[in-house]
C-alpha cells in the first residue's frame, strides 16, 4: 500500500507521522466544508461534498509527532517540504503543491477523475 510505503520512508528519515484521517462520509465532508462558511471555525477544506478523495477512500491526512531537530511543540512548523517529497516518491499526490495548499493531505486517484468516481458511486447506489 502506498500509504504504508510513505510512512516507512518518513520513519527512515526519522520523521514520525500519524495518519489522522482517511475515509469520510459525504455528511462528514459537508460538516468540514461548512466550517468557516456557515458554521464557526476556520476554513479547513476547499472541497465541497462529492469533491474530496477522502469520500472515495483514496486520500489520507497525516500529523507530525516528531522530527530531527524538533525544538518546539508546534509541529505545524515541521519539515513539510521533505514530507511532501517523501509522499511523492512513494507515488502519492501531495496537497502541499495545490493553489490552496493542504500540507497534511496525500492522495492516490488511481488514474480516475472525481467525476468518474461520483458516477461509479451513483451507479452502485442504483444497482
Amino acid at each position: 500500500m502506498l500509504c504504508e510505503q510513505f510512512l516507512r520512508k518518513a520513519a527512515e528519515a526519522k520523521i514520525a507521522l500519524v495518519v489522522t484521517q482517511t475515509r469520510r462520509s459525504s455528511a462528514e465532508q459537508a460538516t468540514l466544508y461548512a466550517m468557516g462558511r456557515t458554521s464557526p471555525g476556520p476554513i479547513i477544506t476547499h472541497a465541497p461534498p462529492g469533491y474530496s478523495w477522502h469520500e472515495f477512500g483514496r486520500a489520507f491526512d497525516v500529523a507530525i509527532t516528531d522530527f530531527p531537530g524538533n525544538t518546539t511543540a508546534d509541529l505545524y512548523d515541521g519539515p513539510w517540504d521533505e514530507i511532501g517529497n517523501l509522499g511523492e516518491s512513494a507515488g502519492l499526490e501531495w496537497g502541499g503543491r495545490w493553489k490552496h495548499p493542504d500540507r497534511p493531505h496525500f492522495q492516490h486517484t488511481g488514474g480516475k477523475t472525481l467525476g468518474q468516481m461520483r458516477a461509479a458511486q451513483a451507479h452502485q447506489k442504483n444497482a
